[in-house]
């Protein structure tokens, strides 16, 4: 192995343990909370989750294994497999992301008709058809035989190994990523863009409140008005921070593979095996930025997670302070004898 593939294979250990502790921190905080259970947002988040624990036990390892050993590991079925599980849990986390988004806009746009909007039974029906969505791509790839272990990437997906399926081929993924990444970029882009606009408008009304009230207070000490100030920029920037948060984790992390798969499909254009494989740990790297944008970030799931946290400590405290005083309690017992 070249210091590139030794840093490459490090990258993808350092990636699955990541993505395994933060999305089983999620799943724990899901199941603990019953506020996180009660909202909808909940269900695309659940999915989410599940989409990125399923890619980090079962595509990340098998990935490593490509990089070490340079060639496909284990046997064709289960490269099959795996290649029908990467395509599907790519196309189901991208729409799961778009499904979060919309849900955002709808209560930021529609505050009041929200909650007849988007309940339990909408998020289902939502869920439905991200599930159908993306299992159709992979199961007409799998009939086609275009699943396999890919060189260039180190890892089961998409490839096409006959030179005659390669115009349908070339339809079939430009089909996949336009109805898989570009569809899911312009619901982020529309939606989001819409709840910036609405969330500045409101800082605007809020400023305006603001600096009358400031205007008012003559006597107001310098300091006090210099934090309302200071609080009243990083309302503006806030917003704006959060949504290019989305929108640029999901450009980053995707769109170098994306553009790769489809470039590839030109003859002309040689492309580095390292390459193939920073673009796919790009790729990968969205499984573990996600419970942190989405989840472990907000104030609700670090309230959670500190609870998890402190019960568990505690509880340990508790059962420590029990057997010291048990084996105390013995020792006087021994020397009493």
């Amino acid at each position: 192995m070249s210091i590139w593939e030794v840093i490459l294979a490090f990258v993808v250990v350092v990636l699955m343990l990541v993505a395994l502790l933060a999305n089983v921190l999620v799943l724990m905080c899901f199941l603990y909370s019953a506020d996180i259970r009660k909202q909808v947002p909940g269900l695309f988040i659940l999915n989410l989750t599940f989409c990125n624990l399923l890619m980090t036990v079962s595509n990340m390892p098998l990935t490593l294994a490509g990089i070490i050993y340079k060639s496909q590991p284990g046997g064709d079925q289960i490269c099959h497999i795996v290649g029908f599980l990467e395509t599907f849990l790519t196309t189901n986390s991208m729409l799961s992301m778009a499904a979060l988004s919309i849900d955002r806009w709808i209560a930021v746009v529609f505050p009041l008709s929200y909650h007849s909007k988007m309940r339990y039974k909408d998020a289902a029906l939502i869920l439905s058809y991200t599930w159908l969505h993306s299992v159709s791509f992979p199961i007409v790839a799998a009939s086609l035989s275009w699943v396999g272990f890919h060189h260039l990437y180190a890892s089961c997906t998409l490839y096409n190994k006959r030179p005659e399926d390669r115009t349908q081929f070339v339809i079939f993924t430009g089909v996949f990523h336009t109805l898989s990444f570009l569809l899911s970029l312009i619901v982020l882009c529309f939606t989001y863009l819409k709840v910036l606009k609405v969330a500045r408008f409101h800082c605007k009304r809020i400023d305006v409140i603001t600096m009358q009230t400031l205007v008012l207070l003559v006597d107001i000490h310098p300091s006090v008005r210099e934090r309302c100030l200071e609080e009243q920029k990083r309302r503006r920037q806030r917003a704006t921070k959060k949504i290019s948060t989305f929108i640029g984790t999901f450009i980053l992390c995707f769109a170098p593979y994306v553009i790769t798969r489809l470039v590839e499909l030109s003859s002309v254009v040689h492309i580095n095996y390292h390459w193939g494989i920073i673009s796919k740990c790009l790729a990968y790297s969205k499984v573990v930025s996600d419970p942190f944008v989405y989840s472990l970030l907000r104030h609700q799931y670090k309230k959670t997670w500190k609870d998890i946290i402190n019960k568990i400590l505690k509880r340990s405290s508790i059962n420590s302070s029990a057997l010291t005083s048990e084996s105390h309690n013995r020792n006087i017992l021994q020397l009493n004898e």
